[in-house]
């Protein structure tokens, strides 16, 4: 049975359309998660929520516990993730407040317990990482934001750094001849995990400002949060009319 999870980022540390049965504190082998779970429906769906940063947004992205995330979303029977991060657009195509969907990932993070496999309990796996998102979801995702006249970019290699400071202009440059279009600082190791559970990941990257260099001056705060606002609304509304397609 299908049963969706959903992993909010910055802008998004509660689902206001989410109709809350049930709260559930998850103890992991890899310590505590973000937060506990939130249970309910969302779209007249099961779903289960839970903030990467903590409800207080007080986690910064190289501290969250990655493991223990997306372990207790596994043993809380999530066979399905979005997961929801904010995102700085390197390409002038991408524009604040509008979504992208991620087909492909490099990952430039460090010090980041990065997988389940390797140590005392479990053997060394290699684990396939061709495609790192899964496509039938991703494309679920793209399919209703389509018809919901979203603004969303079916594809875009997201950039995974290791903040939680932002990059420099030469920095983005370097990212940009790497062949990224977004850069944001929680992509890894969440997917790679994801993966190693078998479950299903995708992202909706909500594009918060231009990355450094691509615009002029300084990018305010308040701007980054009027962008993030305009887009967890788009994500919101898309949340609600997909998930009832993937039951």
């Amino acid at each position: 049975m299908t049963r969706v999870a959903i992993i909010g980022g910055s802008g998004l540390t509660a689902l206001r359309n989410l109709e809350i049965t049930r709260r559930e504190v998850m103890r992991t082998p890899y310590g505590e998660p973000s937060a506990p779970l939130v249970h309910g429906r969302i779209g007249g769906q099961e779903a289960v929520f839970m903030p990467r940063h903590g409800h207080g947004h007080t986690i910064p992205p190289h501290a969250v516990n990655y493991r223990a995330n997306i372990w207790a979303l596994k043993e809380a029977g999530a066979t399905h993730v979005i997961a929801v991060n904010a995102v700085g657009a390197i390409v002038g195509s991408l524009v604040p407040g509008s979504l992208a969907f991620p087909d492909q990932i490099i990952d430039y993070t460090y010090g980041r317990e990065h997988t389940f496999f390797g140590n005392d309990q479990k053997p060394v796996t290699h684990t396939d990482f061709t495609f790192p998102y899964c496509e039938a979801l991703r494309q679920v995702l793209i399919v209703t934001a389509r018809e919901s006249g979203l603004a969303a970019a079916d594809q875009a290699t997201y950039a995974a750094t290791q903040g939680p400071r932002f990059e420099t202009i030469a920095e983005i440059n370097r990212l940009e001849r790497d062949g990224a279009h977004i850069v944001g600082m929680t992509g890894m190791p969440e997917a790679a995990l994801a993966r190693e559970l078998a479950l299903c990941y995708a992202s909706i990257a909500v594009i918060a400002n231009p990355a450094a260099g691509r615009a002029e001056g300084v990018i305010s705060l308040r701007q980054i949060e009027a962008a993030l606002d305009a887009g967890m609304d788009q994500v919101r509304a898309l949340l609600e009319r997909a998930i009832p397609r993937l039951h």
